[in-house]
This record gives C-alpha cells, sequence and structure tokens, in this order.
C-alpha cells in the first residue's frame, strides 16, 4: 500500500471527488484509508447514563485505497508514488512527477 498515515490525499472517485484531506487510519488487510473529513456518515447514538449525552454524530468512513492518490505540494495535485533505494540500504518513496522523497 503507497499511502500511509499522516499522508496529504486527494479523492479521486466518487462523491467527495477532488477534496483533499489528511489520512488518520490506514487498514491495509481491507485495503481501506480513513481520511479527514471525507466519506462523512451519521451516527445515531444512545445516551450511555446521566453522564453520556445521545444524540447524532458525524464521523468518517472508510474509503477504498483506490479512490485516493497522494497529494505532492510541490506540484499542487495528486501523484502516483514510486520507490527508491538510498546508498545506505533503505527503501524510501518518491514522487513519480517531481522525484522528491515523500519519507523524510
Amino acid at each position: 500500500m503507497n499511502i500511509k498515515s499522516g499522508d496529504t490525499v486527494i479523492v479521486i472517485a466518487g462523491k467527495d471527488k477532488g477534496k483533499k484531506g489528511k489520512v488518520l487510519r490506514v487498514f491495509p488487510r481491507e485495503n481501506r484509508v480513513i481520511v479527514e473529513g471525507i466519506n462523512m456518515s451519521t451516527k445515531h447514538k444512545k445516551a450511555q447514563g446521566p453522564t453520556q449525552q445521545g444524540g447524532i454524530i458525524h464521523q468518517e468512513s472508510p474509503i477504498d485505497v483506490s479512490k485516493v492518490m497522494y497529494y505532492c505540494d510541490k506540484d499542487k495535485q495528486g501523484v502516483r508514488v514510486g520507490y527508491k533505494f538510498l546508498e545506505n540500504g533503505e527503501k524510501t518513496r518518491v514522487c513519480k512527477k517531481c522525484g522528491e522523497e515523500l519519507d523524510k
């Protein structure tokens, strides 16, 4: 999976197409990610005693990783992610458009 937690991504398909957000959680086994402010769903929560209030909660739902692209700040658009090996043997992610390293 090319996307990691904390990356800025842009949605390329679906009802939130064109929106940008930060990745909050990654689910590699299901190939899904939760992006801040994207794919919002409504949940009705019941009150749990006198301390916790009930009500309607809006929360992010997972979105398929194929519907998002890494957002490069230098290029100001969604880009593909490639990999490169450094001199010390470490593997790092790079932007396919400008060649900039993403893992700094």
